[in-house]
């Protein structure tokens, strides 16, 4: 019976095969060097005997030549194709999310920028649904869309930005968590765009049945093209500045556009450990930056103040990132950074000039905290929603002073303990009567921020946004925050920035 049905097979294959080379238009030489160079090793007269029903050829030899024909006919766009010896996977994809998530590959592939949102409305044809992007700008205030209602300058209008803080796609951005809506002509999810553990914004899901949106084969499919979406954005954004405009709101100075090409994402996390940064004024930024690097076992932190309003603060800034960095890279550890970094500085700008730092290294199999305190302000441990501890050893001279006397501080976190590193404009922001906002009011907030439960990413945007509540709105110099959250055993990826329901 299997011999029977092997037989009829590879003559249905034969017959196949000689139908589809009509529409190659292949001669039989052709097809034959195509074959050989393709591995076959039948000489031409067994080929050919074989294309006409005289002979017979192995499965493999049979599956060669019809390819070599079915590549022509791909070339051509023939419907009728050579039949293979056995089943194959089929090369289209018939399920709803597989066909989007496909969409979503193929159509990004050499797309420019300004093309995602076609990209992203062809995925949801393939879902049966509507989707429209939404980015957050990079204040973090609010959602603009990212559909073709943006005008010439890039910027989509006023009227259709979204309030982070009082509005339900904003609270699904806060949260992580996809939320339903009945609100509007239709009904929806918002869903969070993510790129690992950074938040992009939300995707707006657009359905016809109000059922939908309580089904949670939906909603997992909505969250697999968000989760790419996320992937793009990022990858996107490397190469064209239309999803630049939509986040970036007013213009930046020079200063502010070095700093900014040189900042990592503002959140990153791998199993175990959460890192998020955030630096204002974001359109004037002169002086102030961060930096990390996360492996498997180490988180390798930075953050740092080019110290005055000197107009070449962002070179400051930007040398000691790249001198950092260059050590980094170079696989040296706190000590070798250091002093690259002040040599950097020091050779740059004659040792008039200078930033203070905080460079960190932490094991994440152990909790092991090293680091080097270069005038900067001490680092802080978050426990329990308390602030146990400021790190108050490792302690030398501003970078680009030159060495001097340099220790490397140590301490040992404990699992869910929190590490809080900023710059001086943090603290330092006054209101209108002349008060600061203070390390008093700083720890106060992070209490507060760790008993309501946010995690580190939604922590930072808070906390920047009580600062420039204090100064109503203009810091008068550069305010920096990085806030790093360890844990052991490593926790799902999807708690890291949130819980994505």
């Amino acid at each position: 019976m299997n011999d029977r049905s092997d037989a009829e097979r590879a003559r249905a294959q034969q017959r196949s095969l000689v139908k589809a080379i009509e529409g190659a238009a292949l001669a039989p030489e052709e097809l034959w060097m195509g074959y050989f160079t393709m591995g076959g090793d039948t000489g031409f007269l067994e080929v050919d005997a074989y294309l006409h029903g005289l002979g017979e050829l192995p499965a493999l030899d049979r599956d060669i030549l019809a390819h070599v024909v079915n590549e022509r006919l791909d070339q051509r766009a023939w419907s009728s194709r050579a039949g293979y010896s056995r089943t194959l996977r089929d090369a289209e994809s018939r399920s709803a999310p597989l066909a989007a998530l496909v969409e979503l590959i193929d159509g990004s592939h050499l797309a420019a920028p300004d093309r995602l949102p076609a990209v992203a409305e062809a995925a949801g044809r393939a879902l049966g649904v509507h989707l429209t992007i939404y980015l957050v700008d990079y204040a973090q205030r609010y959602l603009r869309p990212l559909p073709s209602t943006t005008d010439s300058t890039g910027q989509a209008p006023a009227e259709t930005a979204l309030d982070v803080d009082n509005t339900l796609p904003g609270r699904a951005f806060r949260t992580v968590r996809t939320l339903p809506s009945q609100a509007g002509e239709k009904p929806g999810l918002w869903v969070p765009l993510l790129d690992g553990s950074e938040r992009l914004g939300v995707l707006e899901v657009r359905v016809d049945d109000c059922d939908d949106i309580y089904d949670p084969a939906l909603r997992s499919e909505c969250r697999w093209v968000a989760r790419l979406l996320g992937h793009l954005i990022s990858a996107l954004s490397a190469y064209g500045d239309a999803l630049q405009r939509v986040r970036r709101g007013a213009p930046r100075t020079p200063a502010a556009e070095l700093i900014w090409s040189l900042l990592p994402p503002l959140t990153a996390g791998v199993d175990g450990f959460v890192v998020t940064g955030v630096v204002e004024p974001r359109n004037d930024l002169n002086g102030d930056a961060f930096d990390y690097a996360l492996s498997d076992t180490t988180a390798q932190l930075l953050v740092l103040d080019a110290v005055g309003h000197d107009p070449r603060s962002g070179l400051i800034a930007a040398s000691a990132l790249a001198a950092y960095r260059a050590a980094r890279h170079a696989g040296h550890g706190l000590i070798e950074q250091a002093r690259l970094i002040d040599e950097t500085l020091g050779r740059q700008f004659g040792g008039s000039l200078f930033a203070t730092a905080v460079l960190a290294e932490l094991d994440l199999r152990t909790g092991r905290l090293r680091y080097v305190n270069a005038g900067h302000p001490e680092p802080l441990i978050m426990r329990g929603g308390k602030i146990v501890k400021p790190l108050a050893a490792g302690k030398r001279l501003p970078l680009g002073l030159g060495a001097g006397e340099l220790t490397v501080g140590e301490e040992t976190l404990q699992p869910e303990d929190w590490l809080v590193l900023y710059t001086d404009g943090l603290v330092e922001a006054r209101d209108s009567a002349g008060a600061l906002f203070g390390e008093a009011r700083l720890v106060d907030f992070l209490r507060r921020e760790a008993a309501a439960g946010h995690p580190p990413p939604e922590t930072a945007r808070r906390l920047v946004r009580a600062v420039l509540t204090h100064q109503r709105g203009a810091l008068q110099d550069d305010a920096t925050v990085v806030l790093a959250r360890w844990t052991t055993p490593p926790r799902n990826p999807s708690a890291i920035a949130g819980s994505e329901g």
